[in-house]
């Protein structure tokens, strides 16, 4: 009986000091890039941005409010698309065919809600939200050691099926920046890959530090343009009425 009180207290203690790294790494983090006082009071970011993809440099402009508003704007050879929007309670997007704009399948758009409580970052109060972290210790990415986070979110639902919502970050270790993030897709063609984002040039604006270059999809994007707090219309994120 000693013996398994012993290992008992033994594993306790493990998780308890994986739990205090995971938010020890994360306090840090949120200190470096402006503090939870400052992430709190932001209200809104807008980035203008320039994707190259397959050697084409393209505009893209997005927009994040607190509450779930959203829009990403990409501009095709002059022509300004709203590829996706929400406007807190309806996500939808624009047919590159038909260009017309389309409401996600009510599934999807549950599963898109679920993260309007995330902005300015999902890590940020994440005990409030009812989210879980993990500490895995270190790995090495893109030659940089780093802290590796696990991020568990309210489970979203796949042809009904609750299904984990789960993102791996990583930490360097020097400046506790995120430099990678990584989730499974869950469905798709492309079930079962990684999705992976690479951020880097941070930088500030006013008081705040952001990446001024992202790697996601195959597309380099480089943010040319960040904007605190902008005065976006309501207009601007609701389903278009024909």
């Amino acid at each position: 009986m000693k013996i398994l009180k012993i290992v008992a207290v033994a594993l306790l203690g493990t998780f308890a000091a994986y739990a205090q790294s995971a938010d020890e790494v994360i306090n840090n983090y949120v200190k470096t890039v402006g503090g939870t006082e400052k992430l709190n009071s932001l209200k809104g970011l807008r980035m203008e941005m320039v994707a190259n993809y397959g050697g084409m440099e393209i505009p893209v402009n997005v927009v994040t409010l607190k509450g779930g508003k959203m829009y990403v704007v990409v501009n095709v050879q002059g022509k300004e698309i709203k590829q996706m929007a929400s406007d807190g309670i309806q996500m939808w997007s624009t047919n590159m065919m038909t260009q017309k704009a389309e409401k996600l399948d009510a599934e999807a758009n549950e599963n898109a809600k679920l993260s309007n409580q995330d902005f300015p970052d999902a890590l940020l109060d994440y005990k409030s939200k009812g989210y879980k972290v993990e500490f895995l210790g270190k790995e090495t990415k893109e030659g940089t050691e780093c802290f590796k986070i696990k991020l568990s979110k309210k489970p979203i639902k796949i042809g009904g099926v609750s299904t984990a919502d789960e993102t791996f970050y990583y930490f360097d270790t020097e400046n506790f920046l995120p430099i990678v993030t990584e989730t499974e897709i869950k469905q798709g063609p492309m079930k079962g890959q990684k999705s992976v984002s690479k951020m880097s040039d941070y930088q500030e604006v006013e008081g705040l530090y952001f990446p001024f270059s992202i790697n996601q999809f195959g597309s380099d994007m480089k943010v040319k343009k960040i904007t605190l707090n902008p005065v976006v219309e309501d207009k601007e994120f609701a389903f278009p009425v024909n």
